[in-house]
């Protein structure tokens, strides 16, 4: 994908795996860069690059202590990606909710087919 593509909002940034990858190890607290690379088992200059295009759609902020720099989420703007997919979260839970009664009814049918037959 084109960098300027990468870079133009928050969806087009998210599409990246490792981004992902990333934001999920961001989530409990802040981390450096150094951080990253050891609990992603990444190299150095792809979390540097990647980092980069979260910091400029604005889905992670920076932190600068000394030499370091840490990074976390920035919760708010993740919102729009959240309220994009609550909407799917809607349909697969009905979705599964459909597979578990269809699921106990075919497993009732089958209870009922097992069980002996009293003699009158």
């Amino acid at each position: 994908m084109p960098a300027a593509l990468a870079t133009s909002d928050a969806f087009s940034a998210v599409a990246q795996t490792r981004r992902r990858d990333i934001l999920e190890y961001l989530g409990p607290r802040e981390r450096s860069v150094g951080d990253i690379v050891v609990g992603l088992r990444l190299a150095q200059p792809s979390v540097s690059k990647h980092l980069k295009v979260l910091h400029e759609v604005g889905l992670v902020d920076q932190r600068r202590d000394g030499r370091q720099i840490f990074y976390r989420t920035n919760a708010e703007a993740l919102r729009p990606l959240h309220e994009w997919t609550v909407q799917f979260e809607r349909y697969w839970h009905n979705q599964l909710v459909r597979v578990k009664e269809r699921a106990e009814r075919e497993s009732k049918r089958s209870e009922e087919t097992r069980k002996p037959r009293r003699q009158p």
